[in-house]
């Protein structure tokens, strides 16, 4: 994907007073449970750093791409959405077009033409302020002025992680506005289950909870359709190996993702409500041991396997990133729902809270 120049947004590391606490920001936090689990988070987008979970030997593997330090996320050095919060929108803006209420905003166009996630300064490379910490948990804020990346609105936004006594990572987003605008806040882990990102995720099991999924044209746009997955390599319901989709380019639609890179429409979602109590998707890497499961509200799951992952990026370790050397499960709105009115809505108003739940769920098998 085509590098776009970054504007620097500096990190202050001073101390810092909320309701009453003080809490000292620095460039990483580690939250911990019983079990020794381990998740690592840095205010520079509310990024998630290491998530370190036992195999089935009980040895503990981080599962998740990045870099070893803080200063590597920013975007003059790496232009990267590893672990990131994703906002205002995550996922396309079809042609960087908003109207809401009559009034059009031109978006920036940072990806074949059209808005992705929030545009070239989105969240994910903005400083969060670190609100409150414990010893498992981590709130953020992010205060995002009207005119950011041309959204409407003064949006305070604010995201939790907290790590349960049974291995999982809850997240919880909220967002207040002044002014009509869209708000589709997600995680943008890369997941390498292997523990190994020299091993690609190919060999890994993933399960999608879903009949239909938003077809895409070459541009990575959703094209308003919602087909079935019946009969086509898009049908997930039951375990498929990754690997044998990935390169299935006789078929459109993996053609057009140059892989995986699509949205389904889960079947947790119904009537407007989505059930965090059933699995959305999973997968399961046969080779540790190690099964994520995903829960969420939100009517749709983005799955991306790391199909422009082209070996130019050098990550932990000094581990060269290489094309499905991860997985993506970002959980979200439908990609251009802002003007796909038929799909559900990522408008937010005055006087309204956005609320988004997502839990990555950790076990071995």
């Amino acid at each position: 994907m085509k590098k776009i120049a970054m504007v620097m947004v500096a990190l202050a590391f001073a101390a810092l007073t909320f309701a009453g606490c003080s809490v000292e920001q620095k460039e990483m936090y580690t939250l911990e449970n019983a079990s020794g689990m381990k998740v690592v988070v840095t205010p520079f987008g509310a990024r998630v750093v290491s998530v370190f979970v036992p195999d089935r030997d009980g040895n503990m593997q981080d599962v998740v791409l990045g870099f070893d330090g803080e200063i590597s996320y920013h975007p003059e050095y790496n232009l990267t959405d590893f672990g990131a919060t994703i906002g205002r929108y995550a996922n396309r803006i079809g042609g960087g077009r908003l109207e809401i209420d009559g009034k059009e905003y031109q978006l920036p166009q940072n990806n074949f033409g059209h808005c992705l996630h929030g545009g070239p300064t989105g969240w994910q490379y903005q400083p969060y302020t670190v609100e409150k910490v414990t010893k498992n948990s981590i709130r953020l804020r992010i205060d995002s002025p009207d005119g950011d990346n041309n959204f409407p609105g003064n949006v305070t936004a604010k995201v939790t992680y907290t790590l349960t006594s049974n291995n999982a990572i809850d997240i919880k987003y909220e967002a207040v506005t002044d002014a009509p605008t869209v708000v589709n806040m997600t995680n943008h882990s890369y997941f390498n289950l292997n523990g190994n990102p020299e091993l690609t995720v190919e060999n890994c099991i993933l399960t999608v909870n879903a009949d239909c999924f938003t077809p895409v044209d070459s541009t990575f746009m959703t094209t308003g359709e919602i087909l079935p997955v019946e009969g086509t390599p898009m049908d997930f319901r039951t375990g498929v190996e990754i690997g044998n989709v990935v390169g299935i380019f006789d078929f459109e639609q993996i053609r057009n993702g140059r892989g995986i890179d699509h949205n389904w429409c889960l079947n947790t979602y119904r009537d407007g409500k989505g059930d965090d109590s059933v699995v959305a998707a999973s997968v399961y890497s046969p080779l540790t041991g190690i099964n994520l499961d995903v829960y969420t509200d939100e009517p749709g799951i983005q799955v991306y396997s790391g199909n422009f992952l082209d070996g130019t990026v050098i990550g932990k370790k000094g581990i060269v990133y290489g094309k499905h050397a991860a997985i993506c499960l970002e959980t979200q709105k439908y990609p251009d729902t802002p003007n796909k009115p038929e799909w559900p809505s990522a408008l937010l108003r005055p006087g309204e809270t956005y609320r988004s739940h997502t839990v990555y769920a950790f076990s071995v098998k």
